[in-house]
């Protein structure tokens, strides 16, 4: 039942709606998909560019000082009851002071490190790429004093890499 002017009847139909299964302004839509992904890019790139920046172990403040936090960089460094972060002060390559922050040693010889050893730290002049500064631990607190000079060790390795 091949009937050839039903065919050209059809053509003509199709022919009539064809617009409608191909844009007419294909050159704007390719326009607009290229700058919706340049600017998904450009966000994309500014992500990573945020991720890169956002240091949370070294930060240099307004003074040029760099504080550097052992929290993550040592983290197996334990002192008698577990991890024991300091925050390093370096400002014109001199250890301006060593904090200790938040952890779980005993009050008792945290505070006798933080009273006879921290301050020993105060205000020495590093050598370059030194990463080891000689301070005398507490007697009766090793455990804690090992960890804090460790921790400083790090800390120092970390920001002569980085600085």
């Amino acid at each position: 039942m091949f009937r050839p002017e039903m065919q050209k009847e059809k053509q003509v139909f199709l022919l009539h709606f064809a617009h409608l299964f191909v844009p007419l302004h294909t050159n704007m839509y390719f326009t607009y998909i290229r700058t919706i992904m340049k600017k998904l890019m450009i966000a994309l790139l500014l992500l990573c560019t945020v991720s890169v920046k956002a240091d949370n172990v070294m930060k240099k403040e307004k003074d040029g000082t760099y504080v550097v936090n052992t929290t993550t960089l040592a983290q197996d460094v334990e002192g008698y009851n577990g991890p024991t972060p300091v925050e390093l002060h370096i400002k014109k390559n001199k250890l301006v002071k060593v904090v200790m922050l938040k952890n779980l040693e005993t009050p008792k010889y945290n505070a006798r490190v933080k009273k006879q050893m921290l301050p020993a730290y105060d205000n020495t002049k590093l050598k370059k790429k030194a990463t080891n500064v000689e301070v005398d631990g507490v007697t009766g607190a090793t455990f804690t004093s090992n960890a804090v000079k460790e921790n400083v060790r790090r800390g120092l390795e970390y920001y002569w890499k980085h600085k």
